[in-house]
């Protein structure tokens, strides 16, 4: 293994009370009820544009709303960006065995890159990651492989010795087409489903364990390793 990327929302920062409340705070502007924390939760990871149309559907709003949502969600979320959310426990100190094993570290995000590099600055993480991309940095985003394989050049490594850090079927299929290894955590929110039912190569509590599993999956997938 020569890098990882890793996923933001649900992997490295639990963001679902910043979403939470910017859509709630949308949903006002445009006089229609606030959607339940555990509703917003199968939304995310898919993008801002996905979080926003599954909200307006599932409050009956009509889709000719969304552009007038989009640009409403977009000021309401800058301005809060952050301010509800935390950094999962095992998080830095993983980061910092991941940077002792010699893995040069990338974030790889659905979520706008703006809004992405503010979050990892306001949570003492933007130091960490050689780049960061969010899902406006190329023509697709995960689960389709483009992301990956784009990141990787950027880092100049191989996808087959990338590992892929997320919580998500998204990140898992991204990885699986790309040629990238992929370990899941089990604390993100992969759509409101269990984690463990998606294809990886493994699956962690914690990002503290994903170093101590480099070398065996060098060692379990020497095709990956080359």
């Amino acid at each position: 293994m020569q890098a990882a990327i890793i996923d933001l929302d649900g992997t490295l920062v639990d963001t679902l009370g910043d979403f939470s409340a910017a859509l709630d705070a949308m949903l006002a502007q445009l006089g229609r009820p606030p959607v339940p924390v555990a509703v917003v939760e199968g939304f995310i990871g898919k993008g801002s544009e996905h979080l926003i149309q599954s909200t307006l559907a599932h409050v009956g709003a009509p889709a000719a709303l969304y552009e007038e949502a989009w640009e409403i969600y977009q000021r309401v979320y800058r301005g809060l960006n952050g301010q509800r959310s935390q950094v999962y426990p095992g998080v830095p100190e993983g980061i910092a065995r991941l940077r002792a094993a010699g893995l040069r570290l990338a974030c790889l995000t659905n979520k706008p890159t703006e809004f992405a590099r503010e979050l990892l600055r306001v949570k003492g993480l933007g130091a960490e990651f050689e780049v960061v991309f969010g899902g406006d940095a190329f023509a697709r985003k995960k689960p389709d492989p483009l992301p990956l394989v784009k990141t990787c050049e950027a880092l100049g490594t191989s996808p087959s010795c990338t590992l892929m850090i997320g919580d998500s079927s998204n990140d898992a299929a991204a990885a699986r087409a790309a040629g990238c290894p992929v370990v899941l955590v089990t604390y993100g929110y992969n759509h409101g489903e269990p984690v463990r039912g998606v294809d990886a190569d493994g699956y962690v509590d914690s990002l503290v364990e994903v170093a101590e599993m480099v070398g065996s999956l060098a060692r379990t997938h020497p095709a990956k390793a080359k």
